[in-house]
């Protein structure tokens, strides 16, 4: 059984969806393990990770709005606003989804569906360096 690590940074543009799927691709690729497990972890607690399509982008944009009304900014709604008023609504996003995926390998690669992506989900407005830990288990 072997074994890598991998840190990824990623900084998104603005709250939202971005892909690494390509990112961890190259990852898996580079180890030259057959079959394992790849673990993704987002070190943080107002950012997620989700699987999601990547083939249409209205997908994606309906996933933010849904979560914008689900978790909006609103002063009067909550207690914490340490970090301003996205503060707490960034961290009920994330409790709401993930901060990790496990994603099988075979034969080399990730097996994700045909539309399947890799998304980092940023909850804040004021977007900071995200680190996604990448680590892969196999033979």
């Amino acid at each position: 059984m072997r074994q890598a690590i991998h840190h990824l940074s990623i900084q998104a543009p603005r709250r939202g969806l971005v892909e690494f799927t390509d990112e961890a691709r190259r990852f898996v690729a580079g180890q030259r393990i057959g079959t394992g497990l790849l673990t993704l972890f987002c070190r943080h607690t107002s950012a997620s990770l989700l699987i999601q399509e990547n083939a249409d982008a209205s997908v994606r944009r309906d996933l933010e709005r849904y979560f914008e009304r689900l978790a909006p900014e609103d002063a009067e709604r909550y207690e914490h606003d340490t970090e301003g008023p996205d503060d707490m609504p960034a961290h009920l996003r994330t409790a709401l989804t993930q901060v990790q995926l496990s994603v099988p390998v075979e034969h080399g690669q990730m097996v994700l569906g045909t539309w399947q992506g890799l998304y980092l989900f940023e909850h804040r407005r004021h977007t900071q360096q995200r680190d996604i830990v990448l680590h892969l288990l196999g033979e």
